[in-house]
């Protein structure tokens, strides 16, 4: 029985420095994954052999065989007199806003990939925005992204199908054209910031907060310190001075629009948005691109980055808080104009 009780006692040593080693060679594998650069990937997706492969399947269950089988041969004739390289190709973006822009990055990597392959003055870019706005240094950065195709001879073309207002707009007005959906919501061309203050709170616990800083304006306005009447009104001239320049940007990409008219901080649909001619046509994106299905040879373009599982997280709670930024500012939208 003793013998019994040390090997039972080795054996259980041994499982226990197996499992440590198991646990350190873990450790080791997630620390080399993290320290390894992880690459973006680009994905490319031929739209015309898409639309091709949805008619083939419906047309093979609902034609006759007869009828199926010759028009097979019909476009196989068509296809071979056709010179697809002499075909305009159309590039499709999507880009999907957060209050960070955080796709900015893959936006970077798209246009870059782009730009080595367009051909100036032949090729187009179909950039589908949708977005209802956030921070402006990154939706200025997002824009700029855009401004490149432009000043690289690329004919660019920004979608509205959802929402692209405030920094969403600010990407859109950079389009040489600008097609919006019907009920699309468009414009907010202003500035908006909202900080709550929690100073009166801690005064009446007695709870002492202080803000040291160096210069008279580094903080203006802060969840916990006093607002005063100068941090205010700084802060005011400052989203000022930031919605100045964002007409200033919407004139210089877009001079045929009114800004006294539509740089008020409103939104409008797609219809509206048309006549007030910060939109070029009413027409979704998937319309547009149907209608060019067989002069253009179309192409979907995304890059996808490896992210850390703590940028996932970030990025769904930043989801989340656009969802609920979205939802009361639709509702505020709809109790304003269609009263119960």
């Amino acid at each position: 029985m003793e013998f019994l009780s040390e090997i039972g006692l080795f054996s259980g040593k041994v499982i226990i420095l197996a499992f440590a080693i198991g646990i350190l060679l873990i450790l080791l594998f997630v620390l080399i994954a993290k320290a390894r650069k992880t690459q973006p990937t680009i994905t490319v997706e031929n739209l015309n052999r898409k639309y091709e492969s949805m008619a083939q399947a419906l047309k093979s269950s609902v034609w006759e065989a007869k009828a199926f089988k010759q028009e097979q041969k019909a476009e196989k004739k068509k296809k071979k007199k056709e010179k697809d390289g002499d075909k305009k190709r159309i590039y499709v973006l999507d880009f999907a806003g957060d209050l960070r822009a955080s796709q900015v990055e893959n936006l970077r990597e798209e246009v870059t990939a782009l730009l080595t392959v367009a051909r100036p003055g032949t090729d187009e870019a179909l950039v589908r925005v949708e977005s209802p706005g956030g921070m402006a240094h990154t939706y200025g950065l997002a824009a700029a992204q855009l401004v490149r195709l432009r000043q690289a001879g690329v004919h660019l073309t920004v979608a509205v199908d959802k929402v692209a207002a405030s920094g969403g707009y600010m990407m859109a007005c950079t389009g040489d054209r600008i097609i919006a959906a019907p009920f699309s919501i468009v414009g907010s061309i202003g500035v908006v910031a909202q900080v709550p203050n929690f100073h009166r709170l801690l005064k009446k616990h007695d709870v002492d907060y202080e803000e040291i800083t160096a210069g008279d304006f580094k903080r203006t306005i802060s969840m916990f310190g006093e607002i005063t009447d100068k941090g205010r009104r700084k802060f005011m001239d400052q989203m000022e001075e930031t919605h100045a320049l964002f007409k200033d940007f919407v004139k210089i990409n877009r001079p045929q629009v009114d800004l006294s008219e539509v740089a008020t901080g409103e939104y409008w649909l797609g219809t509206r948005a048309l006549d007030l001619k910060l939109v070029d046509e009413v027409i979704s994106s998937d319309d547009y691109l149907f209608k060019q299905r067989d002069s253009a040879k179309i192409y979907r373009v995304e890059v996808l980055g490896r992210k850390k599982w703590s940028e996932k997280l970030a990025e769904n709670i930043a989801r989340m808080i656009v969802r609920v930024y979205e939802n009361a500012w639709l509702n505020s939208y709809i109790s304003s104009r269609f009263p119960s």
